[in-house]
């Protein structure tokens, strides 16, 4: 007889475990530790784009507010400048001269020293001349000489004339003794023209002033060879002074030939010295895009040297009152021109063409940009901007009100 084993209903009940159908314990472990990483990177990623999105949000700054007074503020209007174009440059003589040698010779002699005056025709500088004087003395012989010849070619044909008359010598033989007399013509004006020539270098040897004035530079000291053309010496005459000064083309119609200037000079701050438009360049020149201006001044003491540096203010001929504003309220940037103004109680920026500048008054011309009217800033505050309000105080605000008035 045959049994069947039976098996206990708990293992019955338990299904079998395949190898892929179900986790075991390690399978779990890690599924968890993947969950909890998942997290984790998820959490992270939020909190960055939060604080990123805190980061980028920008940050409200707290609008500046400025308050005016009345002074500080301009009014653009019409204004009489006055218009004066400044001028400046060095001083030089009117008068001057440096004087070069002629001849080829050595300084024999120097007569003058830097510094010193002198009259027109004083000798300055001689130089060694015996080989002048012998080549002049030689000349000089050679006229002796061509005239005796001519007083016998003269003698020959009158008396040769006298026999042609009678018919004792032919014409041919007539002709050649006029030639010969002709010949010694033309010999004898050679011989004095040679004998010119060297004694104006015997002449030149003795360099003497053109005019009265000072030595102002020797260039050659005693036993030196010169050579012809080579600076030897220069004078210069101080009783009149002349400035060149460059304007710009824009203020030559204002400036006329014999229009006054009043100079200040280095070294004589105190004293104002008088001068005059002398001359006007009829050109710009290419690169400043100037033209130059000279002006003279009288020096009859000589106080004034040349080389001096001389400033002055040239009136101008009036255009008549023009729209003009402090010149402390003219800023630049850029090379451009422009001022801070206050319209309806904001502090705006606007760019200026400027004119004519009057440095005394204090003023400058605005030409285009700003209305007549216009509320200028006249001071200069730190941290001024475009943009912020203004505020400007009253009177009774000034005096410890707290009323204040926006613009």
């Amino acid at each position: 007889m045959f049994f069947k084993k039976r098996s206990s209903p708990a293992l019955e009940s338990t299904p079998p475990v395949h190898p892929h159908g179900h986790l075991g314990r390690r399978g779990w472990v890690r599924v968890s530790v993947g969950l909890l990483t998942i997290v984790l990177i998820g959490g992270s990623l939020i909190a960055w784009r939060v604080v990123s999105a805190k980061k980028e949000e920008p940050k409200k700054e707290t609008e500046k507010t400025y308050e005016f007074a009345k002074s500080d503020l301009a009014i653009l209007g019409p204004v009489e400048l006055g218009h004066v174009i400044p001028i400046s440059g060095t001083l030089k003589p009117v008068v001057q001269a440096i004087l070069k040698s002629k001849v080829a010779a050595e300084v024999a002699k120097v007569h003058v020293q830097e510094g010193e005056g002198v009259a027109a025709g004083q000798v300055l500088i001689s130089l060694d001349s015996a080989d002048l004087r012998a080549r002049y003395d030689a000349q000089l012989a050679s006229v002796a000489e061509m005239k005796a010849r001519l007083e016998l070619a003269g003698k020959n044909e009158a008396n040769n004339r006298q026999l042609l008359q009678k018919n004792f010598i032919s014409q041919n033989a007539f002709d050649a003794v006029s030639n010969s007399a002709e010949v010694a013509r033309a010999n004898l004006k050679s011989a004095e023209a040679q004998a010119a020539i060297s004694q104006r270098a015997l002449n030149d040897a003795t360099i003497r002033a053109p005019f009265s004035g000072i030595i102002a530079k020797r260039m050659v000291n005693l036993g030196e060879k010169v050579s012809p053309d080579m600076p030897v010496i220069q004078v210069v005459d101080l009783s009149r002074m002349e400035l060149e000064a460059g304007v710009p083309v824009s203020e030559i119609p204002g400036i006329k030939i014999g229009q006054e200037i009043s100079f200040t000079v280095d070294g004589f701050a105190a004293q104002r010295f008088q001068g005059k438009v002398e001359r006007i360049n009829p050109s710009a020149e290419a690169g400043s895009r100037s033209i130059s201006v000279f002006l003279s001044l009288a020096n009859p003491d000589q106080a004034l040297k040349g080389g001096m540096f001389a400033t002055g203010k040239l009136a101008a001929q009036s255009r008549g009152a023009v729209n003009s504003i402090p010149l402390v309220a003219l800023r630049e940037e850029g090379g451009q021109s422009y001022v801070f103004v206050i319209e309806k109680a904001k502090i705006e920026r606007k760019p200026v063409s400027i004119g004519a500048r009057n440095v005394d008054l204090g003023l400058v011309e605005i030409r285009d940009g700003l209305d007549a009217g216009a509320q200028v800033v006249a001071v200069r505050m730190e941290g001024l901007k475009a943009g912020a309000t203004a505020i400007v105080k009253t009177a009774s605000t000034e005096v410890g009100t707290s009323t204040k008035t926006p613009v």
